[in-house]
């Protein structure tokens, strides 16, 4: 500990000791600072009263720190001393302490003593103890630089290092004091190193429990490190396409140390170094020739130094030198391979090669010979280039093919590799049972082997194959990779960076060999293939599903398969999720990872329906893209159903109806179809003696209706307008019948042909024409000369009741005056008003009443039917 510990301890024991005006105790062993004491051993101290002291032993009693110290512990060894004894800790570092109280001396102090305990381990004697001195320029520095192991366990206790060096046969001794606790090196300065002498070096440890002690003594050069060899190069030969030479240069003089050296190299690609035997360069060389090397590789080269004799220290390796040997022609074959793929009347092989293992140099081109059935002979220098070691040829089915290839590098030509390519229907059997798993994140294929062989054949190899599957159904296939293994071995692991989450076509093709001739010739059986994934994944999208027919209550889906590049796994199915509209109470259905049309039942009629299909990987799932539909509101035939309820029904209704008019069709007759009288059995064809009808003339019929001229009410306002008519337009008789009629309504209605005689029930649809007479001279008028004027009259209007009920005519006819045939009617005025069907002239001048005349009736105006297409002006 340092001084203020000290001080601590001293004045805590003058506190202790000497700080009280009266104390009769006191302890031994005593000491002014603390004791030490070692851990795991025990410890005895005595406390003693002094003389005159008024305490006994019995008073005594001892405490460790803050603690009371067990009785137990304490040994009575008289009237005046009591002695206690501890196994010390390595956590008892604190004060042990001596204390008499006497309760019945209570005007007395308490007196107490102490001493200070420290515990500590002793030193260990340091091991693995060694000195360098390493090469400053020419020389070998005179610092040597030491170091050991001091042991794991901590001393507690202040513990020092010292470093000596001696040189046997002086009296000098070099030392070097070490500072830090618990040291592991120190430098101790020889001032000069001694060259070819012996040194003696040796480190000491000490504290206050003991000390050790580790030397080493060995000539001086035992104690050297040199530098590296300087200027180290590597030189190739020409002619010697397996060696290389080294060459270097001495660090340090031999007359200070002599050195003997050794080499390691290693390929650039790999990180095994291969070093020379130390026996090979021991000598005071400057120049090796490696040999055995591989032509054109490149080596790394490292040298270092050791001293010669008896030393212990090699110097650092040099810096790395890298060249590379001379080109030697190639020692291996090209690896040929092919792909076939059938077209509809031929083949295309793609032959795709691997420059060889051992190619000894740069290829330059590949000389490519192919013989179709000793047929067709080609051959092609094909430049090397990674990215066109591939030929592509038209090969029929029906034939076969025999390739070779040789490569060429600036040394010469390699052995040729040769391949043959049977016809279509003379394939070799395959393999069996080919499976595939993952293992370390990588492919490992296993099959069973074909047994037994077909005669002449032997199986030379397997060859494994990997096709990663096209990202689009467009793209081509990409060349293939494979690789060999040896006829014995059934199980491997493809040797390939596979990418993760694409998908591979893995092949195994057992490769036969026979020899027809001098050569050897290999050609490939069956092969077997299996889809496989080194690592799956979630699929990148999910399917598009489409609703190609919506029903009622079922509705059916189709989606197209996704890329294989977006599967990212194998599917191993598809989930069908819906629901209705926005309620997101989804239902789902599940179907296998071939199905790619489901049809959704059990759905309710005209409703929104939301879809999509998740699609489902070992490695997760991801959903497709919603589609919406609505179920129909009828399912099938529920419409022609109905249509043809409706339509029967409304045909047997029609039926009813029909029966019905039938059965009551004289009553449906009358109510639609009033009868019309027939004019020809009117009287008013007989009424006037002066005009007869003339023989040669064509039947008509001929209604007489009576009408009251001076009823002012039986004449319609529409009717005063047609009043005035010309004379010339009814003294035809070719037009007329004489007689003439007017009907009360004001538009012209179609004529009815004589043929419609006898049927009035069947033309009441049809407008009936009647002329309408205009006489004058009633009342004592006087009749002009001039013929009576007759008004064409178109009505539907059904004749009177006076011709309907000739009783009624006949005794109207006695106060009734009869317009004749032949005096014209003056123009005249209609009457205000048109009662019913009845019509009134009224004569425009009054005149006196013929004697001979009478008073026409009420009802005297009569209606004649006329011929079709005559329309009064």
């Amino acid at each position: 500990m340092g001084s203020s510990h000290h001080l601590l301890v001293f004045l805590m024991f003058l506190h202790y000791a000497v700080g009280f005006t009266y104390n009769c105790v006191k302890i031994l062993p005593d000491s002014s600072s603390s004791i030490v004491v070692e851990v795991g051993k025990n410890f005895t101290a005595t406390c003693h009263l002094l003389e005159g002291c008024a305490y006994t032993s019995d008073d005594i009693e001892w405490r460790l720190g803050n603690l009371s110290i067990a009785k137990q512990s304490y040994h009575r060894i008289n009237e005046t001393a009591v002695s206690v004894t501890i196994n010390i800790s390595s956590d008892m570092s604190d004060w042990l302490k001596c204390t008499a109280p006497k309760e019945s001396l209570s005007y007395k102090p308490r007196s107490i003593y102490g001493i200070f305990l420290r515990a500590g381990y002793p030193p260990l004697k340091p091991k693995n103890l060694s000195c360098i001195a390493v090469q400053e320029d020419k020389d070998i520095s005179p610092n040597l630089n030491c170091s050991w192991d001091p042991g794991s366990r901590n001393p507690l206790i202040d513990t020092t290092y010292t470093v000596y060096a001696n040189v046997l046969g002086t009296v000098l001794t070099h030392k070097a004091d070490c500072k830090q606790h618990l040291a592991r090196f120190c430098i101790v300065n020889l001032e000069t190193f001694p060259i070819h002498m012996v040194l003696k070096v040796w480190v000491e440890v000490k504290n206050a429990l003991g000390s050790e002690r580790s030397e080493l003594q060995n000539d001086s050069s035992y104690f050297a490190k040199p530098n590296p060899p300087l200027n180290v190069q590597v030189l190739t030969e020409d002619k010697f396409p397996t060696s290389l030479v080294v060459t270097w240069k001495h660090p340090i003089d031999r007359t200070i140390l002599k050195l003997s050296y050794a080499i390691r190299y290693r390929k650039v690609t790999s990180n095994v170094w291969i070093e020379v035997p130390e026996s090979f360069t021991r000598g005071y060389i400057e120049s090796f020739r490696l040999q055995s090397l591989e032509p054109y590789t490149q080596y790394v080269v490292q040298m270092r130094c050791i001293g010669e004799s008896n030393s212990s220290y090699w110097s650092n390796w040099s810096p790395s030198v890298t060249e590379r040997t001379t080109e030697a022609k190639p020692a291996s074959a090209p690896d040929l391979w092919r792909i076939i793929r059938p077209t509809s009347n031929s083949r295309n092989v793609t032959l795709i090669w691997k420059a060889p293992v051992k190619a000894n140099g740069k290829i330059r081109f590949y000389n490519l010979s192919i013989n179709q059935n000793n047929e067709k002979f080609e051959s092609h220098n094909i430049t090397a280039d990674n990215l066109s070691q591939m030929y592509s040829m038209e090969l029929p089915a029906g034939k076969m093919a025999s390739i070779e290839i040789t490569a060429y590098n600036s040394a010469g030509e390699s052995p040729k590799a040769t391949l043959s390519i049977p016809r279509s229907d003379k394939e070799l059997p395959g393999v069996k049972d080919m499976s595939w798993s993952v293992r370390d994140e990588k492919l490992q294929v296993k099959w069973t082997a074909v047994l037994p062989l077909p005669h002449p054949l032997k199986l030379s190899e397997y060859l494994l194959e990997w096709v990663k599957i096209p990202q689009s159904v467009h793209q081509k296939e990409l060349p293939a990779g494979w690789q060999r293994v040896p006829k014995n071995v059934t199980v491997t692991t493809l040797n390939a960076g596979l990418e993760k989450f694409k998908r591979y076509n893995i092949s195994v093709y057992p490769i036969y060999k026979y020899q027809p001739g001098h050569v050897w010739h290999f050609q490939p059986g069956r092969p077997v293939t299996r889809p496989a994934y080194v690592q799956q994944g979630p699929p990148k999208e999910g399917p598009t599903v489409t609703v190609t027919k919506s029903k009622k209550n079922s509705a059916e889906l189709t989606w197209e398969e996704t890329p294989l590049d977006s599967h990212q796994g194998f599917i191993i199915h598809y989930t069908i999720f819906y629901a209705i509209g926005n309620t997101k109470q989804w239902k789902s259905e599940t179907v296998g990872p071939n199905v790619h049309s489901y049809v959704l039942t059990d759905l309710a009629s005209e409703t929104d329906y939301v879809v999509y299909v998740m699609a489902s990987t070992e490695a997760g799932s991801v959903k497709g893209t919603d589609c919406t539909f609505k179920t129909m509101k009828y399912g099938d035939g529920e419409v022609e159903v109905i249509v043809v309820v409706v339509c029967l029904s409304f045909l047997f209704l029609t039926v009813f109806i029909i029966m019905i008019c039938l059965r009551k069709r004289e009553v449906i007759k009358k109510l639609l179809w009033p009868q019309v009288p027939d004019p020809s059995d009117s009287s008013i064809a007989h009424w006037s003696p002066d005009f007869p009808i003339k023989a040669d003339l064509p039947k008509e019929d001929v209604s007489v209706v009576e009408v009251d001229v001076f009823d002012g009410k039986s004449l319609c306002e529409e009717d005063k307008g047609v009043l005035p008519l010309k004379k010339d337009k009814y003294l035809s008789e070719e037009h007329s019948s004489g007689i003439g009629g007017s009907s009360c309504m004001s538009s012209p209605r179609h004529s009815v042909s004589d043929s419609d005689e006898g049927d009035s029930g069947q033309t009441t649809s049809s407008t009936v024409q009647y002329s309408t007479v205009l006489g004058s001279g009633y009342k004592g008028q006087t009749p002009s000369h001039q013929p009576p004027a007759f008004a064409r009259s178109e009505s539907t209007q059904p004749l009177l009741d006076c011709e309907e009920h000739p009783d009624h005519l006949n005794e109207s006819q006695s106060r009734s005056s009869y317009f004749r045939r032949g005096r014209e009617l003056e123009p005249g005025v209609l009457a205000p008003e048109c009662d019913g069907g009845s019509l009134t002239f009224c004569p425009v001048q009054e005149e006196e009443p013929s004697p001979v005349a009478e008073e026409p009736p009420a009802s005297a105006l009569c209606y004649m039917p006329q011929k079709s297409g005559y329309r009064p002006q």
